[in-house]
């Protein structure tokens, strides 16, 4: 790309409105007055005001007729000069979004033996050129792109091209951009360039998993591929790979189940896979030496080749993600999985960036990108033809890949109306599909009502939300380490820890809650952002006693599968995961990130218990009740003196095998004699040493004593 020198610079800002810059370098920044001249035109603007910048004069005018995007224009002053007329601010207007939305399904590449159809949108684009080649030819054709309707452009090219590399060559402000197509289903090593398949050849059988009901009878396990079997110890014959991953009947060094065959057993309905689409940050010709999340997106249609056999063969990592799914789903398991919606690796290097300069990003008040991610970019999921890739791209993995949920990163990034039209497309499909995501109020130049945050999920029904209330009330703040929570004995949170345990909708005296449903609130302690929960207990404890420790961790834990709503685990929290102390380890190596299955062995019996904790939610509704009015009416906290929480679940026999539940949380380090509500036989499910969905022993009388740092589960 060779940059052009301009005297000066002229944009068209609205379809009538043109703004010249005269750097006061070049007579002094005057001119009384501006042409616009092109095909056909040749016309006087009006100039509306003048404004003193620091380098320059600003000169808004208006012009009398609208210039069509797509044809070049120059701009005349009085001296003599010109410039080109640029695409300036006119496409972030929503005039702009109205003229040139397309609605068709066929961007991207529409691939048959006989012929390939290329349809790329590129409204401010004068000229475009298809490069395609094939791997080893030094010589790439060129093919000049036809403009349709909509500022789509297209070409047709009558031949097989199966494995052809492609890219787009766009002319924007007379400059040329080379640009992978942001719809490529497949790329080239590193994304370089897109590849053009048969999607028909990357089929993989699929198989059906048992559909949820509701929302609530979902238990998320969240991991990462690689950590999963890189572990010396993982048993994993194709270590941190996609099929690794989909390996079954691994063992660890003493023969105990590794991997997916040890997620299942474990009793887990789904697994969120952290970001397969591709990424920076990992060498697919080099992974070993490099360490990433995944949360540096690129190209969102496509599988991240640093998790495949061979990327170098664009069909691999397709197949291999596939196989994947496939082996989960083979366990009666679900896959969920992280998009990373809300900005993109590096915006300027974007093929957003590249093909429509300024429309796919945000810009705050200066004009320059907005950066509530963070990153230096947020994604401006308002504008329409942004909201229909965000759309298009969730509609493919579901019809393609067969997923079976989508956990959307950083959603409060994104606006109220493009999660509603992801809802509406998935349930189209199947209404039980999962969307959860981050609704944290950033700062990012959009309405606080249109975005889709936690404070405004009452306009996004069937959409989950990270519950930072309960994860900061029953562990403590996750950004000030020293903060305990309740399940760590500070009683400070022992109102907080009632209400984020009844779903966060609302219970007693609070009539409001932080949710209108329990299938909005996502529950959970841990996750892969920020310190473990073990690491935060070490850090903040240095001198306390582990086995406190794991008690502490226990209860904390199993408040999160007990409590109302969609309970989510970070994997290796049944087993006290650490990373070293490690709080974000998104490029630590191996060694901080893997799954340690020798610290699993180590922990079987906190494993059992959690597995315990686990069959019991599963096999009683009464734990993932449905809706508030069933919350409120079946479940009520019990009279008891600080720091103790105990509830009941009563008139539940539909919902289980039992009439009435008693759940009994002591926080504190003391043995506490509690009464029960009548005396009668009572079924122990869970105690501080064992937990099962069946009764282990029994208990007679009007009384319990409660370990220290424990939980306690009657039933009769």
């Amino acid at each position: 790309m060779i940059a052009i020198e301009r005297e000066f610079n002229a944009y068209l800002d609205q379809m009538d409105v043109i703004t010249v810059l005269l750097p006061y370098s070049y007579f002094e920044g005057t001119s009384d007055e501006f042409r616009l001249k092109g095909e056909g035109v040749d016309l006087s603007l009006a100039i509306q005001e003048k404004v003193l910048l620091e380098d320059a004069v600003k000169y808004i005018c208006l012009s009398s007729i609208r210039p069509e995007l797509g044809k070049t224009y120059v701009i005349i002053d009085e001296h003599g000069s010109e410039t080109d007329l640029q695409i300036g601010a006119v496409i972030r207007t929503d005039e702009f979004d109205s003229l040139f939305f397309y609605g068709g399904n066929d961007l991207g590449v529409r691939y048959i033996p006989e012929k390939t159809i290329f349809k790329l949108w590129a409204p401010t684009a004068t000229k475009i050129k298809l490069r395609l080649f094939k791997e080893d030819d030094q010589n790439p054709e060129l093919f000049e792109m036809n403009r349709g309707d909509k500022g789509v452009w297209s070409i047709e090219v009558a031949r097989n091209l199966e494995f052809c590399r492609y890219s787009f060559l766009v002319c924007i402000n007379l400059e040329w951009r080379e640009a992978v197509d942001p719809y490529a289903t497949a790329l080239t090593v590193n994304g370089e360039y897109g590849v053009v398949i048969d999607r028909a050849q990357a089929k993989v059988p699929d198989i059906n998993v048992p559909k949820l009901k509701q929302p609530v009878d979902a238990i998320i396990y969240e991991a990462h591929i690689r950590d999963l079997t890189i572990h010396p110890n993982s048993g994993a014959a194709r270590k941190g790979t996609y099929l690794g991953a989909a390996e079954t009947g691994t063992k660890s060094a003493i023969g105990m189940e590794t991997g997916l065959s040890y997620i299942e057993n474990l009793g887990v309905t789904h697994i969120e896979l952290l970001p397969v689409h591709d990424f920076e940050g990992v060498d697919e010709l080099d992974r070993a030496s490099d360490y990433n999340w995944g949360y540096n997106p690129v190209h969102y249609n496509v599988p991240d080749g640093s998790y495949a056999s061979d990327p170098g063969n664009p069909y691999n990592r397709i197949m291999e993600l596939k196989q994947l799914i496939s082996a989960i789903h083979s366990q009666g398991m679900g896959v969920i999985m992280d998009v990373v919606y809300n900005h993109v690796y590096i915006r300027e290097d974007s093929p957003f960036e590249k093909i429509v300069p300024g429309y796919f990003f945000r810009h705050d008040a200066h004009g320059l990108p907005s950066n509530g991610t963070g990153v230096g970019n947020d994604i401006a999921s308002e504008r329409l033809m942004v909201r229909k890739y965000i759309v298009d791209s969730v509609m493919y993995w579901l019809n393609e890949y067969h997923v079976d949920g989508f956990r959307f990163d950083l959603m409060g990034i994104l606006d109220i109306e493009t999660m509603t039209a992801v809802r509406k497309a998935v349930n189209s499909v199947s209404p039980d599909i999962l969307i959860i995501g981050e609704g944290w109020d950033l700062n990012t130049p959009l309405p606080p009502d249109r975005k889709a945050n936690i404070s405004n999920q009452a306009k996004l029904p069937g959409i989950g939300q990270f519950n930072d209330w309960f994860r900061d009330s029953i562990k403590g703040s996750t950004f000030n380490i020293y903060d305990k929570g309740y399940a760590l004995g500070n009683d400070r949170y022992l109102e907080a820890a009632k209400q984020v345990m009844a779903g966060s909708v609302g219970i007693g005296k609070r009539k409001h809650g932080l949710f209108l449903q329990p299938g909005q609130s996502v529950n959970y302690i841990e996750s892969h952002d920020n310190h473990t929960l073990w690491d935060k207990l070490k850090i903040s404890a240095p001198d306390q006693d582990e086995a406190i420790l794991k008690k502490q961790h226990r209860l904390a834990t199993s408040m999160v599968l007990l409590a109302q709503g969609i309970p989510f685990l970070h994997s290796g929290q049944e087993f006290f995961r650490s990373k070293k102390g490690v709080g974000n380890s998104y490029r630590s190596p191996d060694e901080i990130n893997w799954l340690d299955w020798d610290l699993r062995d180590a922990n079987m019996d906190n494993v059992q218990y959690i597995k315990g904790i686990i069959d019991i939610r599963k096999s009683n509704e009464a734990f993932r009740l449905p809706d508030n009015e069933q919350i409120r009416r079946h479940m009520e906290f019990l009279t008891l003196p600080a720091p103790l929480i105990g509830y009941s679940l009563t008139e539940i026999e539909p919902k289980g095998h039992w009439e009435k539940i008693i759940v009994f949380i002591n926080p504190s380090m003391d043995q506490l004699l509690v009464e029960l509500t009548e005396d009668t036989k009572w079924s122990v499910l869970a105690d501080h040493e064992k937990a099962s969905a069946q009764p282990f022993r029994h208990i007679d009388g009007d009384k319990v004593l409660l370990e220290p740092c424990s939980l306690f589960v009657l039933a009769k």
